[in-house]
């Protein structure tokens, strides 16, 4: 065939496989085409995430269960955030400025990113709860060195490893025979050291595989503390024998045992960075020791009672002591004194332990409370004379000046920074924080290991389960301060401040004429109440003197008048101050109002409780404070 006449030629269909039939159709008129209709429906409510009643079964016979996702917050997420930012900013020292908004923190950088802002890492709001299945109390939590796991000691002698992102369980492991009081991990990471009660000390891997284990205190004492060198080579141990003991970490062999207190050590701390070893002990005493030569450096007697825990500042400057006398104390090394008194706790402290990065103090309470205390703040207090001693001026022999050798400045106390009254149920044997300073880890008498987050920005820290994240206070009445919570229908008020009174009218209409006031008692804010006033009855005023008992009604006056009527009908509007009997009981007011306006006194005015209802507290008499006022307040 010529070769023109080949290339004239068509090529040959390609075959179709398949059947004509189905084949499709491009016709633009067919009826097959797709038209939408969904928007032509009625609007229809989003699907509820409610349980199927009729669920399907399995071939068990057992119904199919959901399986949910556990909701997960990345805390770790500013770390990268910073990272990036560090690359772009303008000037080494550029932060960028931080809203006081919730929504702002996604831009929340970690702490060391805020190096003169030390609020960044108040760690107030609760996080998560984890606890064992077998309940025992948590003695010991450290995070790994990495970050990413958290480990704890119980009294069982169990490890358990808890995930550090969701905090969920992970593995646990069986270490030790008896309850485990301490452990710490090398500067490096590379190896664990953990103690008992029986004083067997022994040694593990990062995967938790056991190297060595032997008898660490002479009788069979609990060793409650141990910390390594800043080489690694070395670590010391304090137990119940009243000795401290140095260790070669790869001998496994004790090199020197100090002897100095007087009775059971139970904590000891070696200097970050020096050569220097500090201890607590039951003696009330704080003992610094040289380690190469075991001798006694200092010796300080400022606490009153058991030293239950010490912790060295990351700089190494400072060392901060918890005492079973309810006091948290700081010490300057460099000089060798007291620096500051922390006061706040309401029994004794249990535990403590500084920011990575900040100069912020953490420490927990036999109470169940976390406080943390700032001390970047300047506390310092004027000089006290120590002496009534003058010296005259020479250039005016009439005058005198106060001679200033003679003056002393005391060692400042310091308040709490942010305050969990009730973190946990029981005491807070161990705290500590994520090597980013971001969480805040503790382990309490109550059996469970708790976390602990910043709050976000603008939000308020520690109170509640909104903002602190803790439990609400069981008695909402109760506390030292009982007699400074009064409430309006109280008789026999336990001191008002002058801030704490509302304005004429605040309780009644605005015909407050009957308006009385004594010297003692609440201000009484009854009244004829108008109609349009809502249903805000007027609070009875009440007698009272200088005996009067909070709680217990007046000393000598009558109990107040019942809470005006919201709408109509009734208002209170003045108490007998002749009622009272021997025991000072005040009588009940004259008329007592209901808070909607019905011709009712809530209960029997002879009895002294005070009508009253959404309007306000009736008149307190006869058994008036708390019982009174409340019967008052809830009819």
């Amino acid at each position: 065939m010529p070769k023109s006449q080949s290339q004239s030629q068509s090529p040959s269909p390609v075959p179709v496989l398949l059947p004509s039939s189905s084949l499709p159709t491009l016709s633009l008129g067919s009826s097959r085409q797709w038209v939408p209709t969904k928007h032509m429906n009625p609007p229809e409510p989003p699907p509820s995430d409610a349980p199927d009643p009729n669920p399907a079964l399995l071939l068990d016979g057992k119904a199919i269960k959901k399986t949910r996702p556990r909701r997960t917050v990345d805390y770790n997420g500013g770390l990268g955030r910073w990272m990036l930012l560090r690359k772009m900013i303008p000037s080494p020292g550029y932060v960028p400025y931080m809203r006081p908004c919730l929504p702002a923190i996604i831009g929340l950088l970690p702490p060391k990113a805020y190096p003169e802002n030390p609020s960044t890492s108040l760690c107030t709001k609760f996080v998560h709860t984890s606890t064992n299945k077998i309940r025992c109390p948590v003695n010991i939590v450290t995070w790994t060195p990495e970050g990413r796991r958290i480990l704890t000691g119980s009294t069982s002698g169990e490890f358990t490893l808890w995930n550090g992102l969701t905090f969920n369980f992970e593995t646990i492991l069986q270490a030790h025979d008896t309850a485990i009081c301490t452990f710490s991990f090398t500067h490096s990471g590379a190896y664990l050291a953990s103690a008992d009660k029986t004083g067997i000390i022994k040694y593990f891997e990062p995967n938790m595989n056991n190297l060595t284990a032997w008898q660490g205190s002479s009788s069979r004492e609990a060793i409650r503390g141990i910390s390594f060198s800043p080489d690694d080579r070395r670590f010391a141990t304090a137990s119940d024998d009243r000795t401290v003991r140095i260790w070669a970490f790869e001998e496994s062999r004790v090199e020197s045992v100090l002897d100095g207190h007087g009775w059971d050590v139970k904590c000891v701390q070696w200097h970050p960075s020096k050569g220097l070893i500090v201890s607590g002990s039951k003696d009330n005493q704080i003992k610094f020791w040289d380690p190469r030569s075991g001798t006694i450096l200092s010796t300080l007697h400022n606490h009153k009672n058991t030293i239950q825990a010490l912790a060295w500042s990351p700089n190494g400057n400072l060392v901060a002591s918890a005492s079973r006398d309810q006091t948290v104390r700081v010490f300057d090394i460099r000089a060798m004194k007291e620096y500051r008194i922390l006061k706040g706790h309401k029994k004794e402290v249990c535990s403590v332990t500084w920011h990575p990065f900040h100069q912020i103090l953490v420490s927990g309470g036999s109470e169940g409370a976390i406080i943390h205390w700032d001390l970047s703040t300047d506390d310092s207090s004027q000089p006290i004379p120590l002496a009534d001693e003058t010296t005259a001026d020479p250039d005016n022999p009439a005058s005198t000046i106060p001679n200033l050798s003679l003056l002393a400045t005391p060692t400042p106390v310091s308040g709490p920074a942010a305050t969990l009254s009730q973190a946990h149920d029981s005491n807070v044997w161990s705290l500590q924080y994520h090597p980013l300073g971001h969480l805040l880890v503790s382990a309490s008498n109550d059996h469970t290991t708790r976390f602990w987050s910043r709050e976000r920005p603008g939000e308020g820290g520690g109170g509640g389960i909104g903002a602190g994240g803790e439990k609400p206070a069981d008695g909402e009445w109760g506390g030292e301060d009982e007699e400074d919570m009064m409430v309006p229908g109280f008789g026999g008020g336990g001191g008002w401040k002058e801030e704490d009174v509302p304005a004429s009218g605040a309780f009644g209409g605005p015909n407050d004429s009957y308006t009385t006031q004594n010297e003692y008692g609440r201000p009484g804010g009854g009244g004829f109440s108008q109609p349009d006033s809502g249903y805000r009855g007027g609070g009875g005023g009440s007698g009272g003197d200088e005996f009067s008992i909070p709680g217990f009604g007046d000393g000598a006056g009558g109990g107040g008048g019942g809470g005006g009527g919201g709408q109509e009908h009734d208002a209170g509007r003045h108490s007998n101050h002749n009622d009272s009997d021997e025991w000072g009981r005040g009588g009940g007011g004259n008329y007592g109002g209901s808070g909607r306006g019905y011709r009712d006194s809530g209960h029997n005015r002879d009895s002294g409780y005070g009508g009253g209802g959404y309007g306000g507290g009736g008149g307190g008499g006869g058994r008036s404070g708390r019982w009174g006022g409340r019967r008052g307040n809830r009819y």
